[in-house]
């Protein structure tokens, strides 16, 4: 039997690790801010330009990476424990499109530059994310179950279709057509405090209200039947939290932009190291993705001198070999 790290110790590594990734943020960037200029921000003499790339530009960006890492773990999280598959997760499952694809509808015809038009494309984004997940979880559904195949076949089938519509979106509105691209692709570099004042509040809501079901998540991964004979309305759960689920990752998706596989290798690799009880479960998810998608985020800022990648190109590059390795795992399984 496998030794599993406490939880709680597993929390705080965590935790600690999101700490010294924020700080490190600060020294990451194409100006060569040092050290020193940080310690001079922190006792409040440092110049001005110095205070605008700190606190306007890299400070509302790593929390941004923050919030949406957070976000997209724990969706990814609670629709393994809802659909019962490791493989479950905000872009494998089509909502990360669905959600673009309202965000270009809002950027292609109502713009995203005043307040009014982020509100449009948090609004679409959360409405064709929850359609998504209802069309994809309608068609997998067979005879009352939802099998890994049907439920992979469901969500690929919809993301073609949902890409297919995003690139006829493009082609009509080419003067849109580069915002559109790098929404596709998953950036954070235009993440300002705005942005992050718009998805603070709904991560917290939604996070919160999701742990508070993290109980009835635990009785329904022993099947419908067995939660229903314990009392739980396993019809109802499902839905609010799925709701829950799509709000998340409409909210991530809102200011950043497609980004792939944060929510399939963090609480996957989280299961493995603290085990499946959702009560710890998804606290480990938010500290994980959030540390995990800031990283990957100053990856995208380092990797290719003088130039900055989408944050998406990164977490795809590193999630699709996992994915890989995750599915030939399960058909060897069900072998």
């Amino acid at each position: 039997m496998k030794k599993r790290l406490p939880a709680h110790m597993l929390l705080i590594l965590l935790l600690v690790l999101c700490a010294g990734l924020l700080g490190a943020a600060f020294l990451v960037g194409s100006s060569g801010i040092s050290i020193g200029e940080l310690m001079a921000l922190i006792r409040g003499d440092a110049p001005t330009a110095v205070e605008t790339v700190f606190l306007q530009l890299r400070l509302p960006r790593a929390i941004g990476a923050l919030l949406v890492g957070a976000a997209l773990s724990l969706s990814g999280c609670t629709l393994q424990s809802v659909f019962r598959n490791p493989m479950a997760d905000p872009f494998v499952l089509g909502i990360s499109a669905g959600a673009a694809l309202g965000a270009a509808v809002a950027m292609a015809f109502g713009g995203t530059t005043s307040a009014a038009g982020s509100s449009l494309a948090a609004l679409l984004s959360f409405a064709s994310a929850l359609l998504t997940i209802a069309v994809v979880y309608t068609i997998a559904r067979v005879h009352g179950r939802v099998s890994t195949f049907s439920l992979l076949l469901s969500g690929f089938t919809m993301s073609s279709l949902l890409s297919a519509l995003l690139s006829l979106l493009m082609i009509l509105n080419r003067d849109k057509m580069e915002q559109v691209v790098m929404w596709t692709m998953g950036s954070l570099s235009a993440m300002s405090w705005e942005k992050v004042l718009v998805v603070l509040p709904l991560v917290a809501v939604c996070a919160a209200l999701l742990m508070l079901q993290a109980r009835t998540l635990n009785v329904m991964l022993s099947g419908d039947e067995s939660a229903e004979s314990l009392g739980v309305d396993t019809h109802r759960a499902r839905r609010n939290v799925l709701i829950l689920t799509s709000l998340l990752a409409a909210a991530a998706v809102s200011v950043s932009g497609v980004i792939g596989f944060v929510g399939l290798m963090v609480p996957h690799l989280l299961r493995l190291a603290s085990g499946p009880d959702n009560r710890t479960l998804m606290p480990l998810s938010l500290a994980g993705g959030a540390a995990y998608l800031l990283f990957c985020d100053m990856l995208a800022r380092t990797v290719v001198p003088g130039r900055e990648l989408p944050v998406g190109v990164v977490t795809a590059i590193l999630g699709v070999p996992f994915f890989i390795v995750l599915l030939h795992r399960s058909r060897g399984s069900s072998a």
